[in-house]
C-alpha cells in the first residue's frame, strides 16, 4: 500500500491472546463524503442540522460570523442545514454543550479553538471532512447525538447519550508519518483522561490502546478513533474523529461507571472537561510528533498499548499446505504496522491484506532484512 497516495488506508484490527480464538475484523476506511440525510420530519423531507459556530477568541468568532452570513459550512447530499452563533444557542430548546466551560478549560493554539457544536447531527466526521478547505485548522465539530456515525460493514448506529464524540483537522505535509497520527490521537485521549483525574484528585483510570485505535478500560471498550486522509496541493488534510464512552454504561461500560466504583468523590467526567483536555495535550504530542518524529513517543505508547511482547499465530500458504508460524509482537514499524519477531529470531512487519475478515488469513507477514 503506498502511504504518497491521495487515499490513505486506516486498519481496525482486534486482537487475542495465544491460549484464545484470535478473531481479527479488518477494515478499510477510504477518504469520501457519504451522501447522508439529516432529521426525518416524517413527511418524506429531512429538516435542518443546526450547527452552532463557536470561537474562543475574536478571531475564531470573525471566522464564525462570516461562514454564517456566507452559509458556507455544508453537509453532503445538500442536507439542510440552520447555522446558528454561540450568542444564538439560548434560541434552542436544549441542554447545550457548555461552550464557555470548554474554552475557559482550553489552552491550545491552534486545536480547539474554533469549535462547532449540534445537538443532532449525521456525523461530526462528515462536517470536518466536507468542510475542510473553509475551516481553520485545528476545527472541531462535537455533536450530542450522532445517528449517522461510521461503523464496519457500512453500519449505520446511532450513539447514546453520554458519548462524547468529535472530529477535528489537521494539515501535514509528509505522508510518510500520516498513518502515525492515529496513535498519537490514541495517545492524547488516554493521557487526557489521566490529567483530569489528577487535577480533580480522582482515581488513575487505566485507559489502554488496542492496536491501532481502540480504546479499552478494565477489558471493556470505552471508545475509538478514526482517520481518514486527502490529499490536495502538496498537503495531507486529514480529518480525526473520537468517540468516547463517558456517560453511557451500555453497550460495554463508561468512565463515570468506573469512576463510581473507585471513589465516593461526588465528581463526573464531564464533556467539555475531556475534550478540553484532550486538546490540551494533543497539541503538546503533536508538536513533538512533527519536530522530532514518533520515537520521542514510543515509549509513552508501549507503556499504554495492549500488545507488548504478546504472541499471536499468523497462517502462511507453503505450496499446497498451510503453515502455521508463531510471531511475538516487538512494537512498530516506521510505516505503522505491527513489529514482530519469529522463533527464529527473523523480524517481520505484519499488516493485513485488506481482502478477509479472518485473522489466521488477513495477517501478511513481510520479513525485515
Amino acid at each position: 500500500m503506498p502511504l504518497l497516495s491521495c487515499l490513505l488506508r486506516f486498519t481496525s484490527l482486534s486482537f487475542r491472546s495465544l491460549d484464545k480464538l484470535i478473531s481479527v475484523r479488518t477494515k478499510t476506511h477510504y477518504t469520501h463524503c457519504r451522501s447522508v440525510t439529516c432529521m426525518d420530519s416524517g413527511d418524506g423531507t429531512s429538516s435542518a442540522c443546526t450547527l452552532v459556530l463557536c470561537g474562543k477568541s475574536s478571531a475564531e468568532k470573525e471566522i464564525a460570523l462570516s461562514l454564517k452570513k456566507n452559509s458556507a459550512v455544508k453537509l453532503p447530499d445538500d442536507t439542510p442545514v440552520s447555522i446558528l452563533l454561540e450568542s444564538e444557542i439560548a434560541k434552542l430548546d436544549k441542554e447545550p454543550f457548555n461552550v464557555e466551560l470548554f474554552f475557559n478549560c482550553l489552552s491550545t493554539r491552534i486545536f480547539g479553538r474554533f469549535l462547532i457544536w449540534s445537538p443532532r447531527l449525521t456525523s461530526t466526521h462528515d462536517v470536518v471532512s466536507l468542510n475542510f478547505c473553509e475551516l481553520p485548522i485545528g476545527a472541531a465539530c462535537v455533536a450530542d447525538v450522532q445517528y449517522k456515525g461510521r461503523g464496519r460493514s457500512k453500519n449505520v448506529w446511532e450513539s447514546p447519550l453520554g458519548c462524547l464524540m468529535f472530529s477535528f483537522t489537521v494539515q501535514m505535509e509528509d505522508g510518510r508519518v500520516v498513518p502515525l497520527l492515529q496513535y498519537v490521537v490514541s495517545l492524547a485521549v488516554t493521557e487526557a483522561i489521566k490529567d483530569v483525574c489528577h487535577t480533580k484528585g480522582l482515581p488513575f483510570l487505566d485507559i489502554k490502546i488496542k492496536w491501532p485505535n481502540d480504546l479499552y478500560l478494565n477489558g471493556l471498550k470505552v471508545g475509538g478513533i478514526l482517520c481518514t486522509s486527502t490529499y490536495k496541493s502538496k498537503k495531507f488534510n486529514v480529518s480525526a474523529g473520537i468517540g468516547l464512552n463517558i456517560n453511557n454504561e451500555k453497550p460495554t461500560t463508561c468512565l463515570n461507571a468506573i469512576l463510581r466504583e473507585l471513589s465516593t468523590a461526588d465528581f463526573q467526567f464531564s464533556r467539555e472537561d475531556i475534550i478540553a483536555a484532550f486538546f490540551n495535550k494533543f497539541e503538546n504530542l503533536y508538536d513533538l510528533f512533527i519536530n522530532q518524529g514518533f520515537q520521542t513517543l514510543e515509549e509513552l505508547y508501549y507503556r499504554t498499548w495492549l500488545h507488548s511482547e504478546q504472541r499471536v499465530i499468523i497462517q502462511e500458504k507453503n505450496g499446497d499446505q498451510v503453515v502455521e508460524n508463531v510471531v511475538t509482537i516487538q512494537g512498530l514499524t516506521s510505516s505503522g504496522y505491527l513489529l514482530a519477531v519469529g522463533d527464529d529470531n527473523q523480524m517481520c512487519e505484519l499488516h493485513p491484506d485488506g481482502n478477509s475478515f479472518d485473522f489466521f488469513k488477513g495477517l501478511v507477514r513481510r520479513k525485515l532484512e
